[in-house]
């Protein structure tokens, strides 16, 4: 997928059947594409957390020393909830199993509700008669699907409680009756559904983040503050919970803290520390004082640090002691960059409209600038494909060749990026659509209600979720891989 200032676009796809995908047969894949749109168009390589494609990640970098190997953001925070939600054997990490075993055991017995709910056809037929809304269940290919399978139980809290007090519950002669005592037993507890409620609140940081993430939106600036910021809430929520003050030590915490930091450590890149860097909203007065402790990023060691790499990695020695004089008037607001509008609309203005506007005084610094404020920082637009592929390429037509299932899938993907731009995609009997119920993202988490409901109402405010604007490429790869080359305008 090539995604641009003008929106997204299928490129390609690639056969790989037979192919052993080691790193050396990936970064092959990602040079011959760079090669044809253009290795000066290149900004990052955007593939999945496996070691494989870190390592052709890295084999790409070596080749290419502007381009830089970023992991997708949205897969690091989905393996950090499976982290928390189902830790492994106690065998591998006992500290880790033994804080958050208790949320693989409840997420257990919501789906052995669920389950003795939905699949037999009177219960089904009981449920459905107190609820409107169906049950979700956990599913490997969608994102935090756990959270979300709970969040749907508390939403439909009253209609399983109904369903259990109600005459049809109690006269069903149901073949297995001790099951039956026991889900009673848990819908009628409070306490577990407080536990339920406990793990919606203390997950919903991580949740709002990764919906940020997972859309085609510019946001690559915005990852290093929303991370800090992520866990900051996370440890609140967990404090409060437990009666703690701010300074007080949680052994849940620090194992929930000690998975997101180990992720994010695993996971950020010189390149976010510099989209971070040149973002003017970080350096207002304002974003100072909502948290104390703050430091503007040219005052963070860690941020300066991973800045230099970026800068070192694209200029030349004459151009690296000029932009870093550009870096020093635009970070302490000297020179040009000290008048009062400039320094006011730093956290009123649009970043980017930031840069178009002042960022002339320094024109090596506004040039990257408006690269990175327009990036990505996951593979999701790639992720979309799957469910067109899983259209074309199906029982009834399991025998199409695989160039046959490009073409298709290159038609129907560009035809529908291209109906989203124009008004009739938001009016009229086939207003959007390409979008069912069954591919609702996590960004679009309003979308099955306005569909099943039919509220034209909410039509404009969710098509901003629709809408893909931004710079890059994304290129799709049969199996179980995928990357993707972004690249700015």
């Amino acid at each position: 997928m090539a995604v641009s200032e003008a929106g997204a676009m299928f490129i390609k796809a690639v056969n790989t059947q037979g192919s052993v995908k080691d790193k050396e047969y990936i970064s092959k894949l990602i040079i011959e594409t760079i090669t044809e749109v253009g290795h000066q168009n290149v900004v990052q390589v955007i593939t999945e957390n496996a070691p494989v494609c870190k390592s052709a990640g890295l084999l790409v970098e070596g080749q290419f020393k502007h381009i830089f190997w970023t992991p997708c953001v949205v897969h690091t925070l989905n393996l950090a909830l499976k982290n928390i939600c189902h830790p492994r054997d106690i065998r591998t990490n006992v500290l880790v199993y033994e804080g958050c075993a208790w949320i693989s055991e409840i997420i257990a017995e919501v789906v052995l509700i669920r389950n003795f709910i939905t699949k037999h056809s009177m219960r089904l037929a009981m449920f459905n008669e107190h609820v409107e809304l169906r049950l979700f269940t956990l599913a490997e290919t969608r994102f935090a699907s756990s959270i979300i399978m709970i969040q749907r139980f508390k939403d439909v809290k009253q209609g399983l409680l109904n369903l259990v007090i109600c005459n049809q519950w109690s006269s069903y002669k149901d073949d297995d009756p001790n099951q039956a005592l026991f889900i009673k037993e848990k819908l009628l507890d409070d306490d577990w559904w407080n536990t339920l409620q406990y793990v919606i609140d203390f997950t919903k940081p991580i949740i709002e983040m990764l919906r940020l993430c997972d859309t085609d939106e510019p946001c690559l600036h915005l990852v290093y503050e929303r991370w800090d910021r992520m866990i900051d809430e996370v440890k609140s929520i967990i404090h409060r919970h437990e009666g703690l003050q701010e300074y007080d030590i949680s052994p849940f915490h620090m194992v929930v803290d000690g998975i997101l930091t180990d992720r994010w450590s695993k996971s950020s890149t010189p390149l976010h520390s510099l989209a971070h860097s040149l973002n003017p909203r970080y350096y207002s007065r304002q974003w100072l004082d909502e948290r104390p402790g703050r430091v503007p990023p040219h005052r963070d060691l860690l941020i300066a640090g991973q800045r230099l790499k970026c800068f070192e990695r694209y200029y030349d020695a004459d151009e690296l002691r000029e932009v870093n004089i550009e870096y020093a008037k635009f970070s302490s607001c000297r020179e040009e960059f000290a008048n009062a509008n400039t320094i006011n609309d730093r956290w009123s203005m649009n970043p980017y409209v930031w840069w178009v506007t002042y960022g002339v005084y320094a024109p090596l610094l506004q040039q990257k600038a408006l690269m990175l404020l327009g990036q990505p920082c996951s593979s999701s637009c790639s992720e979309r494909n799957w469910s067109t592929y899983s259209f074309i390429n199906s029982v009834k037509r399991n025998k199409i060749t695989p160039q046959r299932g490009e073409d298709l899938v290159f038609v129907h993907t560009n035809l529908r990026l291209l109906s989203r731009r124009s008004p009739e995609y938001l009016l009229g009997d086939t207003r959007m659509w390409d979008i069912g119920v069954a591919d609702i993202s996590l960004n679009e988490p309003e979308m099955e209600h306005m569909i099943l409901d039919d509220n034209e109402a909410n039509v404009e405010e969710l098509y901003p979720l629709l809408d893909p604007g931004c710079s890059g490429i994304h290129i799709i790869l049969g199996g179980s891989l995928f990357f993707g080359l972004v690249f700015g305008s």
